[in-house]
């Protein structure tokens, strides 16, 4: 079985917008709906999880009744960070999924994920047990010597860097005992589940990403998702 979990918990502050990013309306659809809509499309994924705020649990199950989004199976209320809110989905999948089922961890506000992101995920999960969505660097990089971020003496050669996206995708097991292991390591608020195994001294496997796979934090970044959609992605 594979199981989608959408982290749709964050607050949007960035946004400056009293609705959170997720539930911004767009074309009169949420943005979470767009994001729901493609697992729900895809043929390989079999339920969808959201872990979402607090307080929008019946509203977004309202959504889902709404644009026909059949395969929300489980609704989880987030935690304090996005580490945290991703473990809650994953206690609650492992009372109702088998340790070798893939679970497929994805931004909630990245709506412009691909039916291909979504299939290259699997096969390279399957493959490899573990699937990181990725885009090669294209821009020079430089390390920062700052906290400001204001200067720097050293650059990254580009051509050894990549930059993740979601989705992450990884057996049940392997996703628990990840979780398990940054309790009894003190290990909190990683960024990302490619970071927690990065910090666990796992090896991150690589599957296919795309500039368009974008995650809407921002205003600029809203604008895109828009202009995407006028141009059907």
């Amino acid at each position: 079985m594979n199981v989608v979990l959408l982290t749709a918990g964050g607050t949007g502050t960035r946004m400056q917008n009293s609705v959170p990013k997720q539930f911004i309306n767009v074309d009169d659809k949420p943005l979470i709906i767009y994001t729901m809509e493609k697992f729900e499309k895809h043929p390989s994924i079999d339920y969808i999880c959201v872990v979402c705020l607090e307080g929008w649990h019946e509203i977004l199950k309202a959504y889902a009744k709404q644009f026909n989004i059949t395969k929300l199976k489980w609704v989880v209320t987030g935690g304090v960070n996005g580490q945290d809110s991703i473990h809650n989905g994953l206690k609650v999948l492992e009372q109702e999924c088998d340790a070798d089922d893939l679970i497929m961890i994805h931004d909630g506000n990245r709506a412009m994920v691909s039916q291909d992101i979504i299939s290259d995920s699997i096969r390279i999960c399957k493959k490899n047990g573990s699937a990181v969505a990725a885009i090669p660097c294209t821009e020079a990089i430089f390390r920062c010597e700052d906290e400001d971020n204001t200067f720097s003496v050293d650059s990254i050669p580009r051509e050894s860097v990549v930059r993740t996206q979601t989705p992450h995708t990884y057996p049940l097991k392997k996703l628990l005992w990840a979780h398990q292991q940054a309790e009894l390591k003190g290990i909190e608020n990683t960024a990302a589940s490619c970071v927690l195994m990065q910090q666990l001294n796992e090896v991150v496997y690589f599957s296919a990403g795309s500039e368009k796979n974008l995650k809407i934090t921002t205003n600029d970044d809203m604008q895109i998702f828009k202009a995407l959609l006028r141009v059907g992605e």
